[in-house]
């Protein structure tokens, strides 16, 4: 399957800024090669022409709603992205008192913020009462216990939504599936209205709004029309009762992992029978967009990976190329360390050249694989690809989303750079781990 970016954008599926153009690989104005030359690799770039254009994408589909798109940090935290969303007027969901300290520093209006977490600790919901959140999302009866005794230590009342878990099945990867009930979050949809009930008897608790989400990466609208049309009669009792004022429907929504690159001189890509689809903002405003519209309640959705998911990619270099009886192995200078997923979720990556390779050139299967010490360290395994060769420049596409912020020392291996493609340049928003930075904060 070829993907079209002018049938994309007929369909409003979500596109990216990275194309060929005279065989070279680009972000928007800025050749990748040369960023990688200015910045070394293994190198995070992201577009924040994407990311606006995914944001604005959403927020115009539904805008028949009273809605707040309040982006979730855990995707992409880098000060540099929340700081795009916030003047872009986002708000943020954020699941620790360190994800709310990065968005109020990048310029976030913490009122426009909801704090999730299955354990939040005393001195995050400390914080995050002083800094005046727009709630709480509650995860267990202890947990609103706890919010409870620490707003009453300061003579405050707590604004709280209870997550329900509406026991829907996202059919999506088991790690990321957040919504049955053998899932550790939120509380069961039948015993809500009684913790609704505690909740209200309670001196130091304030019930703002009622909280789901079902999971994540999930690329079809039923799933999440299913989930509101079972909360949907618990938001009119509460609101009835305790004149909640939003309805938070969680995030979740998938992106294309696998996609053609376009190029005026031909293409290159791989045969993708596998996922032929894309999620369509149109589609899921159409499924969504009239349940919520009769409950007269603000509505807050969660997106992340939606949002950077296709706006990054993390480019490397080969390093070298190994070949046993059996294997062609293309080493390159990232790893497992600056990108898990692939060894975590065994996610796919579309990983493609920066130099173009015509269609017709030879293809073989090769395994693209890392430094680090795990035969886990791979990138992509038995992957049809072109010839590629020692020095040779990938890209890693689809990383925007989970790819640093989920990155590590391990090995001792520095942590990668970042940078921000933005009106046709490029700036560094993460600088390069140094080995001085690995033992900077140890004792001798």
């Amino acid at each position: 399957m070829v993907f079209s970016l002018r049938r994309a954008k007929r369909l409003q599926l979500i596109v990216h800024s990275f194309r060929y153009h005279d065989g070279k690989l680009y972000c928007d104005d800025v050749d990748l090669a040369r960023a990688a030359e200015s910045f070394g690799t293994p190198l995070y770039i992201y577009s924040a022409g994407t990311i606006l254009d995914h944001f604005s994408r959403l927020n115009a589909a539904l805008a028949p709603l009273h809605h707040l798109v309040c982006y979730a940090v855990k995707a992409n935290s880098n000060r540099a992205v929340l700081k795009l969303l916030a003047e872009a007027g986002a708000g943020f969901d954020i699941v620790s008192g360190g994800e709310l300290f990065r968005a109020i520093k990048a310029g976030a209006d913490p009122t426009k913020c909801t704090f999730a977490g299955v354990g939040k600790a005393r001195d995050e919901i400390e914080y995050a009462i002083d800094q005046g959140v727009y709630s709480f999302n509650v995860e267990s009866e202890a947990e609103l216990e706890y919010i409870d005794k620490i707003a009453g230590a300061k003579k405050l009342r707590a604004p709280i939504a209870l997550r329900v878990n509406p026991d829907v099945d996202p059919h999506t990867h088991e790690y990321i599936a957040t919504g049955l009930h053998e899932n550790k979050f939120g509380i069961a949809l039948g015993r809500a209205p009684a913790v609704y009930e505690r909740a209200a008897k309670m001196r130091n608790i304030d019930i703002v709004g009622v909280q789901m989400h079902i999971g994540s990466q999930i690329t079809e609208s039923a799933p999440f029309a299913d989930a509101i049309g079972k909360v949907a009669p618990l938001v009119m009792q509460l609101k009835s009762r305790y004149g909640i004022k939003f309805f938070s429907i969680g995030g979740g929504m998938g992106i294309i992992y696998r996609r053609a690159l376009e190029s005026g001189s031909g293409k290159w890509w791989h045969d993708h029978s596998g996922e032929s689809s894309a999620f369509s903002v149109r589609d899921y405003a159409d499924a969504i967009v009239p349940p919520l519209r009769d409950l007269d309640v603000r509505i807050l959705v969660e997106p992340g990976r939606f949002l950077v998911g296709n706006a990054g990619i993390l480019l490397t270099r080969v390093r070298y190329i190994k070949e046993s009886s059996v294997k062609k192995f293309v080493i390159v200078d990232a790893g497992m360390n600056d990108l898990i997923r692939p060894s975590l979720y065994r996610s796919y990556h579309e990983i493609v050249p920066v130099e173009e390779k015509i269609q017709s050139e030879r293809k073989r299967k090769i395994d693209i694989v890392g430094p680090v010490c795990e035969s886990g360290d791979f990138f992509a395994l038995d992957r049809e690809m072109p010839e590629v060769h020692e020095g040779d420049l990938l890209a890693i596409m689809s990383a925007g989303a989970y790819g640093f912020v989920m990155a590590s020392n391990y090995n001792s291996r520095p942590l990668p750079a970042e940078a921000l493609v933005r009106g046709g340049k490029l700036a560094l928003i993460r600088k390069r781990q140094t080995w001085e930075d690995l033992v900077r904060d140890e004792a001798e």
